[in-house]
């Protein structure tokens, strides 16, 4: 499955099932990757968002909370290549960012990875 029709596949609200198939959140959010880093925009799957602001600095201010400690070039990668934001379950665990090549499957019932949530860039 090539990554981009993998992105489109995935939903908000879906479960999120780790490698080992234990339930590990839902979905709160999908980015589309942005192939071409001259382009302004960057497109969400989010209905629930507002429409890409004018700038790339804005799109990056919609996605990203303040407080996330993201290193640049992991959160460049990540609205390069695109990214489902996973609302973890459980009380004291935070949020994660699932890239496409993290993804083994997307069904019905869900989305599938080939990781572990420990593997996942806490949000």
């Amino acid at each position: 499955m090539q990554t981009g029709t993998t992105l489109r596949n995935v939903e908000e609200g879906m479960k999120v099932f780790d490698r080992d198939q234990r339930e590990i959140g839902k979905v709160e959010y999908v980015q589309f990757g942005d192939d071409d880093p001259e382009t302004i925009e960057v497109e969400s799957a989010s209905p629930s968002r507002p429409p890409p602001r004018d700038s790339l600095l804005a799109n990056i201010a919609d996605v990203f909370s303040p407080g996330d400690e993201i290193p640049d070039e992991v959160r460049r990668k990540l609205l390069q290549q695109g990214f489902v934001r996973l609302d973890a379950a459980g009380l004291f665990q935070a949020d994660r960012y699932i890239t496409p090549e993290q993804i083994d499957s997307v069904s019905g019932d869900g989305l599938t990875l080939n990781v572990t949530i420990d593997q996942l860039v806490k949000h």
